[in-house]
Formats: structure tokens, C-alpha cells, sequence
């Protein structure tokens, strides 16, 4: 048994000793940031459009679109992070870094809602003739300032916290495998756990005590965590950077394009390869190009590992590597074709999360007009959220304890496969939106019987919003283990960085895609006084109709995404698996 852990090092630069570093103390400080992370994002991005439209008086959709987009640039910022994390700074100092820039966003956030300079005048948004003021360019830059240091903090710490906190297990071991598949469940856990804190504790000081109290708590939340990664420097471990996936995959496609006039040899074993046997992937002949009517097909990334005279340095000592922009080995071109493989399942699922961020916008929304009191208590708006964490949770429950042995009796599998968990999150998420659709309907329905309509609470109880709520959740559920399981365990050993950020960017993508709609509904369906399917006052719109809207793509996403997943042949493991790899496990 070896004591030093495999292809890490301490914060000296020596094999990292493995009674003294790594372990779940270190992984502990490290899960630490990521409660604490997800506690000031969500406790931000749930309850930000009643700031918007209650005291910055701009428009639903307007204040709905700086959502999704703050939303999606922060998890698109995950490849910057990681492209950064993988080539220059490391996972260690990357999450340093980056976790300062979000306490430091949302410092600037604190006092853009608690100085009065930096917001218009207070006025009566429940008025049905209001003349408020909206916030001018000033107050909006402050604010977007303050917003997007947050996403870039986001992207940077996001991603690499898992992957450093997976670093403080060597998986060589087979007890700190274990270990390593242990922290898995449980990272999940821990962001659940700070999500409903954040739905709860600080949306209510937020609502009920003083909202710039409740983004103070989460920057001195944050600083402390800081302080506490920093405290576990001399216990990580630490693997040294390997470059980014990014920069290998554009190599592939640079040298394939130089080479494109090439013919490809009829024997492959003429292809260059320089990888030891151990870790070879074989020739595929995925994603052909005809060269020929008559005579054969190729793979046109294969020309990346065609050998020219020209791909050698002439005074290049003996033994040297090949310029990589010019010669790749067949196993990097594999590996690009793995990623590509991905990519149609990976734009299958974008749709979902166009769905899940209408449950941070115009359902926080929905509920601001309903009866919301329990006795003397009145539950704040973006509480609402609570039921969506509840319903992950125990759809995780269930599925755990339920629905996986009874699966496992009748097909003798352990459980689903990561494209059939996809696929339910999609359905779940298409009923979560019939659902909105009809509780809007209903909502409409009083709003119009009120002799005033406003956005005050109309005599409709919020509890009608818990379907829509629980069905996208659990639709996250499993939508969210499932691409989590797929883009890792699919996709190259070497690429498991890129296969994150790839799945990462669904999310990012799912909210540019609902900005995106809201801007097109919006253009084609409003008229200049703020009517419309999204009207200024959403009494007076017809929310129903783009919750519907919503529903009819999800249907057509989830057709396109069955073809997609019938097309895709599953990655075969080169050996048995026992089922205890962390990847497993994930």
C-alpha cells in the first residue's frame, strides 16, 4: 500500500503524504465554500425580481430577462473558469480567486440596495394608475456591476469546487474511492441544503427586515468560508494542471483543416499514435464524409493524425513530440469525437431549463399577487421556492428508496440509465409548464373579477402554484443526475473538466433562451401602453398563454431529444465495472 497519493502533490510541491493531507477534513472545507456559495446565489436570484419590479418599478419582462440573464452568464462563466482552472491557475487558486470577486459583488449589491442614491424614489407599484419612476442609468449600472461580479465569482468558483474537492481522494485507494463516491452524494446534498436557507431565512429578512441586512449575512457568510479554505492550504492535495480540454479540441480541428486535401491512408495503422497501449482509444468511424462517390467514407477529424513531412521540426532534438497544431495522435482525435457525439443530447436538454427559470421569475411573480397569509404571517414570495427544493428532495427519497429496487426486481437494473432520468426531467418540466399554464388561467380569472385590478394579493390562495413548482423539481431531480452521470461518465478521462462545463452550459443556455423568448413575445405580442401576453402588470397580460407557449416546445424538445437519445450508442467501459468509482456513483 502506497502512502503517498497518486499524481498529487502537498502545497510544497512533494508527494502529497496521505496520512497528512487529503481526506474528508479537507474535502469538508472545501464543501464549506460551496454552502456558502449557493446560499448567496440563490438567495439572491430568487427574490430579485420583486427588487426589480417593487422598488426599481421596471417591467415584468424586463426585470424577468436581467434574471435569466445574470443567471445564465454566471453558469456560461464556468468555461472561463475552468479554461483558467486547466491552464494557468489551478483548481486552488482559481476558487481564491474567484470566491473573492463574488463577496466582493455582493458587498457592491448591499449598498446598491441600501443607499437611496442608488434607487428611484419609493412609490405605490400596487397602484393601478402609478406614475413611479423607474430607475435611471446610473442606479441600473451600479446594479449590473454588482450583478455581474457575482456571475463571474459564480463561474470561476463553480467550476472547480468539485473537481478539487474529488482531488483530496486518490482513486487508486480503494477506501478513499469509497470515500470519493461518498462526497458526491453528499455535494449534492450540501447545495440542496444551502438552497433551502437560502429560499427560507434570507428571503424572509429580505422581505420582512431590511434586504441589504440579508446580503450583508451573505458576504460576511462568504468571507468566512474563504477564511476557512484558506485555513486547510497546508492539507489539500494538489494535481498539477494537464492544459485545457478547449485548447487540445480546436487543436484536433486546426490540424484536420490544414490537412484537409489530404487523402487518408486505406491502412489507419498509418495514422500517427503516440499514446501508450494502456490508455489507446481505438479508430471509430464516427461522423463521416463522403471523399468519394464509389470508393469509401472517412472521418474528416481523422486527417488531424495524418503525418507530413512538414509536422516534424528539422533540428528538433530526437524523441521530441510533433507540433500539435499540426499532427494530433489518433486517440486526442477520438476523444474530440467522443465530445462531438455528445452535443445532440446535449441540445436536447437546454429546454428544461428554459423551463426551470420561469419557476425564479414569473412565478415568484404569480405568487406576489396571491393570498399568502397563514394567520398573521405572511409567507414571502420567493419563498414559494421551498416546495421546488422540497420536491428535489424527495424525489431523490423516493427514487432511492423506492423506485430503485422496484426497478431493479422487475428490469435487474440498478437503477435508470442517465438518458432515461433525462427524459423524465423532460417530461416532468413539459407538465410543470401545463400546470403554470392552467393555475394562471385560474389566477386570470379572479384577477379580472376584481372590480380593481392591481398587483396586489387577489382572493386566490398561492398553494395553487405548488404543482408547477413540484413538477419541475422533480424534473431537476433527475434531469440534473442524469446529465450529470452521462457528461461525465461519456465523455474522454481527460475531458471530464470540458464534460462538466458542457453540461453546466445547458443551464447558461436554458436562461439566454428564455430571455430570449420573453424578448420575442414581448416584441410580437405587446403593444406600446405595456399590454400583452407579458404585460407591465402581469393582471393584465397573458402569462397563461406563454406558459403554454412553453409547453408546446417542450413537447417538440422532447421528441427531438427521443430521436437524439435513439441514435446515441452508449460509451462501452474498456473493463468490467464493480459499480464503486466515484463516476459510478455520480
Amino acid at each position: 500500500m502506497s502512502w503517498t497519493a497518486a499524481d498529487a502533490v502537498d502545497y510544497k510541491g512533494f508527494p502529497a503524504d496521505k496520512s497528512r493531507t487529503g481526506g474528508w477534513v479537507s474535502a469538508a472545507l472545501i464543501l464549506g465554500i460551496e454552502i456558502c456559495e449557493r446560499l448567496s446565489t440563490m438567495g439572491i436570484a430568487v427574490n430579485l425580481v420583486t427588487y426589480l419590479v417593487g422598488t426599481m418599478h421596471l417591467p415584468s419582462s424586463t426585470s424577468a430577462n436581467i434574471v435569466t440573464d445574470f443567471a445564465g452568464t454566471s453558469f456560461l462563466l464556468c468555461l472561463l473558469g475552468g479554461f483558467l482552472a486547466d491552464s494557468f491557475l489551478g483548481r486552488y487558486r482559481t476558487i481564491a480567486i474567484f470566491a473573492s470577486i463574488q463577496t466582493l459583488g455582493i458587498v457592491a449589491l448591499a449598498i446598491s440596495v441600501k443607499l437611496p442614491q442608488l434607487r428611484p424614489p419609493h412609490c405605490d407599484i400596487t397602484a393601478a394608475n402609478n406614475n413611479c419612476k423607474q430607475a435611471n442609468e446610473f442606479q441600473m449600472g451600479f446594479l449590473y456591476l454588482a450583478l455581474y461580479m457575482i456571475a463571474l465569482g459564480i463561474g470561476g468558483l463553480k467550476s472547480s469546487v468539485s473537481g478539487f474537492g474529488t482531488d483530496q481522494f486518490d482513486d487508486k485507494d480503494d477506501k478513499e474511492k469509497a470515500q470519493m463516491a461518498y462526497f458526491f452524494n453528499r455535494f449534492f446534498f450540501f447545495i440542496s441544503t444551502g438552497t433551502l436557507t437560502a429560499v427560507t431565512v434570507l428571503v424572509y429578512i429580505q422581505d420582512q427586515v431590511d434586504r441589504s441586512l440579508a446580503y450583508g449575512i451573505c458576504s460576511i457568510s462568504m468571507f468566512i468560508a474563504i477564511l476557512v479554505f484558506f485555513s486547510g492550504t497546508k492539507r489539500y492535495r494538489y494535481k498539477k494542471s494537464t492544459g485545457s480540454p478547449i485548447v487540445q479540441i480546436f487543436q484536433v480541428i486546426v490540424a484536420a483543416v490544414r490537412k484537409r486535401k489530404m487523402p487518408l491512408p486505406f491502412d489507419i495503422a498509418f495514422l500517427y499514435e503516440n499514446y501508450p497501449e494502456a490508455t489507446r482509444i481505438g479508430h471509430t468511424d464516427q461522423f463521416r464524409v463522403d471523399t468519394h462517390p464509389v470508393q469509401f467514407s472517412v472521418s474528416f477529424l481523422d486527417k488531424a493524425a495524418i503525418v507530413a513531412e512538414e509536422d516534424f521540426e528539422r533540428n528538433a532534438p530526437a524523441g521530441s513530440l510533433p507540433n500539435p497544431w499540426k499532427l494530433c495522435s489518433v486517440t486526442r482525435v477520438e476523444e474530440v469525437k467522443m465530445m462531438v457525439k455528445l452535443l445532440p443530447i446535449w441540445a436536447t436538454t437546454i429546454m428544461f431549463w428554459t423551463a426551470y427559470a420561469q419557476m425564479l421569475t414569473f412565478s415568484v411573480e404569480q405568487a406576489s399577487t396571491m393570498e399568502r397569509s397563514i394567520g398573521k404571517f405572511q409567507i414571502p414570495a420567493g419563498s414559494l421556492t421551498v416546495f421546488f427544493v422540497l420536491a428535489i428532495l424527495i424525489t431523490l427519497a423516493v427514487n432511492d428508496r423506492l423506485i430503485m429496487p422496484v426497478w431493479k426486481k422487475w428490469k435487474g437494473q440498478p437503477g435508470f440509465t442517465n438518458l432515461q432520468r433525462i427524459a423524465i426531467g423532460l417530461v416532468l418540466s413539459t407538465l410543470g409548464m401545463a400546470a403554470a399554464a392552467l393555475t394562471e388561467k385560474k389566477r386570470l380569472s379572479v384577477a379580472k373579477g376584481m372590480k380593481t385590478m392591481s398587483t396586489g394579493a387577489l382572493p386566490i390562495s398561492v398553494y395553487w402554484l405548488i404543482p408547477q413548482f413540484f413538477l419541475v423539481g422533480s424534473g431537476e431531480a433527475f434531469i440534473y443526475t442524469g446529465q450529470l452521470d452521462f457528461f461525465i461518465t461519456q465523455s474522454p478521462k481527460g475531458m471530464k473538466t470540458m464534460s462538466t462545463g458542457l453540461f453546466l452550459s445547458t443551464l447558461a443556455l436554458g436562461f439566454f433562451v428564455s430571455s430570449f423568448l420573453v424578448s420575442i413575445v414581448r416584441r410580437f405580442t405587446g403593444s406600446k401602453d405595456g399590454q400583452g401576453w407579458l404585460a407591465d402588470n402581469i393582471n393584465y397580460g397573458r402569462l397563461d398563454c406563454f406558459y403554454g407557449l412553453l409547453s408546446v416546445l417542450s413537447v417538440i424538445n422532447f421528441v427531438a431529444y427521443l430521436v437524439c437519445a435513439r441514435w446515441y450508442k452508449p460509451r462501452k467501459p474498456t473493463k468490467p465495472s464493480n459499480g464503486s468509482s466515484a463516476e459510478d456513483k455520480c
